[in-house]
Parts: structure tokens; C-alpha cells; sequence
């Protein structure tokens, strides 16, 4: 499938090459520029051409490359497993250091 500009994105040759050259080899494309120009709004059109669901990171100056890996905070999860948090997983029959050799959760706290 092949980005072409939208009916509320008009894009150049030049960037819809550049698009299209990304989702073939299937590499990131960093795309630069001042506020306001269409940055973002070319990512949720492209997500939307394709399909997939958009995942926004909101970056600063001061943003560093290994932020944007899975961070585990043990006494954040411990707290929201005790406040009932949604999403958080409270059993850790599946984790126990009785199950070793099974397949672990990722990011589990227990190793065999």
C-alpha cells in the first residue's frame, strides 16, 4: 500500500517518496520541523492509510533514547496492585518460584 496525500494532508513528491520508502523497508523515518507543520498530523494520516493504531511519545529536549524503553517500577506496580488498578496483574501463581522452567510473564521479578 502506497501513502498518498488525504483530504487533509496534502504531501510533496518528495515526502511521499520518503514515506513510502520507510513502510517498504520497513524502517523508521524521522521527520523534523518548526510547530505547526504538519508533523504529527502526517503520522495519523499514515496510520490511519494503514490501518494501525498510532502510539504517541511526546518528547523534550531533555528526553533521553532509553526512556523510550520499558522502565519497571517495582513500588509504583506494588501500589497500584494493592489499590486494584486495572490492567495490573495481582496473582502471582503463573510467577512463583514453583513454576520454574515454565514460561514467565515478561518483567516477572521471579528468574530460574
Amino acid at each position: 500500500m502506497a501513502f498518498d496525500s488525504t483530504s487533509s494532508y496534502i504531501a510533496t513528491n518528495a515526502l511521499k517518496q520518503a514515506v513510502n520508502a520507510a513502510v517498504v523497508l520497513e524502517r523508521p523515518l524521522l521527520i523534523k520541523g518548526e510547530p505547526g507543520t504538519g508533523k504529527t498530523l502526517l503520522a495519523e494520516e499514515l496510520a490511519e492509510s494503514l490501518g494501525t493504531k498510532l502510539i504517541t511519545w511526546h518528547i523534550k529536549s531533555s528526553t533521553k533514547a532509553a526512556q523510550g524503553l520499558y522502565e519497571y517500577d517495582a513500588v509504583s506496580r506494588l501500589r497500584d496492585s494493592q489499590l486494584g488498578v486495572e490492567g495490573v496483574e495481582t496473582s502471582l501463581t503463573t510467577s512463583s518460584p514453583a513454576n520454574c522452567g515454565k514460561p514467565l510473564p515478561p518483567m516477572s521479578g521471579w528468574y530460574c
